[in-house]
């Protein structure tokens, strides 16, 4: 790539991996009197720095336009709040939080992680850059800053006595253009001996299990530890624990602080080792990722249009963003997919983005009876699947599409 330079260590050497062509923005769900409007579309284009070894999508939207308004809302789903609870009792007895302690986390969303630490009485505050989840985060007892965190943020908590013992970061480092303000302000804002916990979908799962539906533009960054590693060396902080988790299809649990505070724990070196033999810092990792891709395409739409052809009924389940990406890299319109069904009061009663299917209730999968359902939030099939039971036994059959096609 000509104009390449990376987001994380500055080097020009990139390779392209994957082109998705011009896409919408994957969270901008249509109104009805929005559908006749110009859609704006950006290129979505997925390359790797040959020096540092980061993923990355080489063309941005500015924050403001991602997040400032904002409808995915993570009390939504059970699992997530399971796992978060779960999260917080780990973290509040792995690291004695108390009274007196100071956790804060970032992109809090609307309080489903924090209220736990609010029902045990440790001091929490959320950071959280959508006004209109902010605001369900402090309705819902949640002390929420609605801002977005960087190294500007940082000195300002850290400067009013704000340091934290426990930073947290689910699921917001990969959408932080600035990589280096933000880790910055993780050494920043943590207290000599604090820690930051930092969960990500992990990128070996992306390029290994074809995950290409989880590239979209909030999504800036892949990470893998190789690259993660130089990074917070940069800033003077360093990972002393790495967990493999099964959520969001893969994702890693990192934790990271001054050098010399925490033990290191064999986890690093293990995982260290591990991509070292995949050959996650060589370019032959990543060439046939492409091709996979459209090969699930073709299956796919084949599918689709062989089902329509005898007479069937199409639906999908899950207005996600991962579901954007998909229907509009596949072109998958209203001429295969009748409506998509969501759990979402913030999307039902909207379109999709670039494909305009209309969003509906969940209980019209039963209602009307759909012959099969694309599973575009296949990463939590289980949860779904047992949510639509009623459906199943109604003889629908649900199309998980990632990371081959099958009919479950």
């Amino acid at each position: 790539m000509t104009s390449f330079c990376c987001r994380s260590c500055g080097a020009s050497g990139g390779r392209l991996i994957l082109d998705l062509g011009d896409q919408p923005l994957a969270n901008r769900l249509l109104t009805a009197t929005e559908l006749a409007d110009p859609e704006p579309r950006f290129p979505l284009r997925l390359a790797v720095c040959e020096s540092c070894w980061m993923l990355q999508i080489t063309d941005l939207v500015p924050p403001a336009d991602l997040f400032s308004d904002y409808l995915y809302f993570s009390s939504v789903s059970d699992a997530l709040l399971r796992h978060s609870a779960e999260a917080v009792e780990c973290h509040r007895t792995a690291f004695q939080l108390g009274p007196k302690s100071r956790v804060i986390e970032i992109a809090s969303n609307d309080g489903y992680l924090l209220r736990n630490f609010v029902a045990a009485g440790i001091p929490c505050l959320g950071i959280e850059p959508a006004a209109n989840i902010a605001k369900v985060a402090v309705e819902r007892g949640v002390p929420t800053l609605c801002r977005f965190f960087g190294q500007e943020l940082a000195v300002e908590l850290a400067t009013a006595g704000q340091q934290a013992d426990l930073i947290l970061a689910n699921n917001v480092f990969a959408h932080v253009p600035d990589i280096n303000g933000f880790v910055g302000g993780l050494a920043t804002l943590l207290k000599p001996g604090g820690r930051a916990v930092l969960e990500f979908p992990y990128a070996c799962e992306l390029i290994e299990h074809v995950e290409f539906d989880t590239i979209y533009h909030e999504h800036v960054f892949y990470f893998t530890l190789t690259a993660v590693l130089p990074l917070m060396a940069r800033h003077g902080l360093e990972v002393f624990e790495v967990q493999r988790l099964a959520i969001h299809g893969g994702s890693l649990r990192l934790s990271v602080a001054r050098p010399g505070s925490h033990p290191i724990h064999p986890s690093v070196a293990a995982l260290t080792a591990e991509e070292a033999g995949k050959g996650v810092d060589s370019l032959r990792y990543y060439d046939d990722f492409s091709r996979r891709v459209r090969g699930i395409r073709d299956d796919l739409v084949s599918l689709l249009r062989r089902l329509k052809a005898a007479g069937h009924s199409v639906a999908a389940y899950g207005a996600s963003a991962k579901g954007s990406t998909l229907l509009n890299y596949y072109g998958l319109d209203e001429t295969l997919i009748d409506f998509v069904a969501d759990r979402s009061t913030a999307k039902q009663g909207r379109f999709t983005p670039g494909t305009h299917l209309p969003i509906v209730v969940p209980e019209a999968l039963l209602e009307r009876r759909p012959d099969y359902a694309v599973l575009l939030t296949w990463n939590f099939a289980e949860e779904i699947l047992r949510q639509q039971q009623a459906y199943v036994a109604a003889g629908g059959r649900f199309i998980v599409p990632v990371p081959e096609v099958r009919i479950v």
